[in-house]
């Protein structure tokens, strides 16, 4: 489409849960619910129109060894594209995708720096490895680098110990959260155990991934105090061939995850039904491909989320949580096209018609 077309999108245009219109005009890149008066190229696509999907645990710029260069982060970031991704929070990253900024044909990207762990307790060549008393001064160097958010690990596994143990002590916690929070910036966590959970809540942070080791005497906390959660479904599954593989090693670790995993979808739905804010992650860019959000939204149902909440999980909500517009008048004209109506089976989100991306079609 040339710089002067319009598009115009007719069928239906969920422009929120309960808010659906019969069409929409894309004029400048931008969405008009106005018909223009004049245009000299007008391309119409049909069918059922959301807004560009989110992936809130997404790590562009990273694969499991660590950081990676920029045709392959390219290629990452081209692969959620594919699959209606336009809006990426990077949970983590090593590496600078800056310059994904300025490519009209990428999805964007609001960053959370480089992850934040204890020494040698992470995977290697991805965090800052520190130590408490330095906590501090990382996390504002972080919120500073991100885009208004910055990544703790929260726990990993202690050797000493055998298993998953806290990271952090509760007094940086709290020292740590409040300079972000000065800073205007967001702190969000790897939690998979129970340990860590009540420090980091009752410290201020304000979401939480993973979050596999949510009980019920945490979670009416985070339903208290609005913290969110990125339940990653699509990687807690790799959780039983992880229990294999250290099963010689760190026995009591193994049979941790193996819980952690098996209870999985109830905590899930526990904490959905307590009113704790549930958002669509897939922690892409590690071990897992990019490209998964719709497999993650159909865990998010099978956890027993009803389908319309995990469809805003990665659309209306998740938007609306990050501070982004979804098809406002006068936003960006970022949205995906669906044969039938995803509200009805969100497994019609793995199969978009079209894809359009700053008012360009680019799938």
């Amino acid at each position: 489409m040339s710089d002067h077309a319009v598009l115009h999108v007719k069928g239906r245009v969920l422009v929120g849960p309960d808010d659906v219109r019969d069409e929409l005009w894309v004029v400048g890149g931008r969405v008009s619910y106005e018909r223009p008066r004049a245009a000299r190229e007008v391309t119409t696509v049909e069918g059922w129109a959301l807004p560009g999907l989110v992936d809130a645990h997404c790590h562009v710029g990273l694969d499991r060894h660590g950081p990676v260069d920029d045709t392959t982060s390219e290629e990452q970031a081209l692969t959620d594209r594919a699959a209606g991704t336009l809006l990426i929070r990077d949970a983590g990253s090593p590496s600078d995708t800056r310059w994904i900024d300025a490519r009209e044909d990428l999805p964007k990207i609001i960053r959370a720096g480089r992850h934040i762990a204890r020494t040698r307790r992470y995977i290697r060549n991805y965090a800052h490895e520190i130590e408490p008393e330095d906590l501090v001064a990382y996390v504002a160097r972080e919120a500073r680098r991100g885009d208004g958010w910055v990544k703790l690990v929260g726990d990993w596994i202690d050797r000493d110990a055998g298993d998953l143990t806290a990271c952090w002590p509760r007094a940086e916690v709290e020292a740590a959260i409040a300079e972000a929070h000065r800073l205007g910036a967001r702190v969000t966590a790897h939690c998979f155990a129970e340990d860590s959970l009540r420090d980091l809540v009752e410290a201020g942070i304000d979401c939480i991934e993973h979050a596999t080791g949510l009980t019920e005497e945490t979670i009416p906390l985070f339903a208290e105090r609005g913290v969110a959660i990125v339940p990653t479904l699509v990687n807690i599954a790799t959780f039983p061939k992880l229990a294999d593989g250290g099963e010689a090693k760190f026995p009591r670790w193994s049979a941790h995850m193996r819980r952690l995993h098996e209870r999985r979808y109830d905590t899930v739905r526990a904490a959905y039904d307590a009113g704790v804010p549930v958002y669509v992650g897939t922690d892409a860019g590690g071990s897992l491909p990019h490209g998964l959000v719709a497999e993650e939204v159909a865990e998010l149902v099978k956890a027993g989320i009803p389908a319309l909440d995990a469809l805003s999980a990665t659309a209306w909500g998740a938007r609306r949580w990050l501070g982004r517009p979804g098809l406002d008048e006068g936003a960006p004209a970022d949205l995906v096209v669906y044969g039938t109506d995803p509200r009805a089976d969100v497994r019609v989100l793995a199969a978009p018609r079209r894809i359009v991306l700053d008012g360009r079609i680019v799938a």
